[in-house]
């Protein structure tokens, strides 16, 4: 059974309904969910499922299962676990989650500043980065750092978008990612538009407005090997 990802459509949604379609000996599968599983980079989310009856079940990962296109929602050893047909609660972490959306609306943004192909990608709640194919002797941590957060000041709307396989396979130059394809075979592919700054297919959770971003820090560059050169970020708060 597919689950319904309320993320795509909302993620700001912290809280909402969902039945139990199956029940693993440590993870829980829902008709619907707004638990991000990990993909694309951004870690899973993290949260609670609440029963009926109070009973809390905490989420410590969630992750998909692409053999059959569901998410599946773990829980720690030893948690008591719901039945099959029952309506829970679900809850996420939101505060760990709005970070992983600002810092990955801040990879976009970044990769618009470092024009080079990106060879990788991680997004955590407390820092992020891309890897570039890229010469390390131009990467420069205050230009970057500087030019990222003029980009984050002008306050820019974002939106999701979604094109036909067939015109991503005419724009190629919409995929900026060399180690992760967007998914086809649907028929349609989720793009993230920030007018006049990025547009690129993503399936991931971002921010309304980049201003919500707030100002970034580069933290740290590295040579990652023959074609990867590191550059992490994290929010300068």
């Amino acid at each position: 059974m597919t689950t319904e990802l309320m993320f795509r459509d909302d993620a700001y949604r912290r809280t909402a309904d969902g039945q139990v379609v199956m029940v693993y000996p440590n993870a829980i599968e829902l008709d619907r969910t707004i638990f991000y599983p990990l993909g694309g980079g951004q870690l899973g989310d993290v949260g609670v499922l609440v029963r009926s009856n109070g009973e809390r079940i905490a989420i410590v990962d969630t992750r998909k299962d692409l053999a059959r296109d569901a998410v599946l929602h773990y829980t720690a050893d030893g948690a008591a676990l719901p039945e099959a047909g029952e309506t829970l609660t679900l809850e996420i972490d939101w505060p760990r989650r709005y970070r992983l959306m600002r810092l990955h609306t801040a990879l976009h943004v970044m990769s618009c500043v470092v024009a080079a192909p990106v060879t990788g990608g991680h997004i955590a709640p407390d820092k992020a980065r891309l890897d570039f194919d890229i010469d390390m002797s131009l990467l420069d941590g205050q230009r970057i750092e500087s030019e990222v957060n003029a980009l984050i000041s002008r306050q820019v709307e974002t939106e999701t978008v979604w094109i036909t396989d067939d015109e991503l396979d005419a724009r190629p130059d919409l995929v900026k990612t060399m180690s992760v394809q967007p998914p086809r075979g649907s028929g349609r592919v989720r793009l993230l538009r920030i007018a006049g700054i990025d547009l690129q297919p993503c399936g991931g959770t971002h921010v309304g407005n980049i201003g919500e971003i707030g100002a970034i820090r580069v933290t740290r560059i590295r040579n990652e090997g023959r074609r990867n050169r590191r550059v992490e970020i994290a929010l300068a708060e």
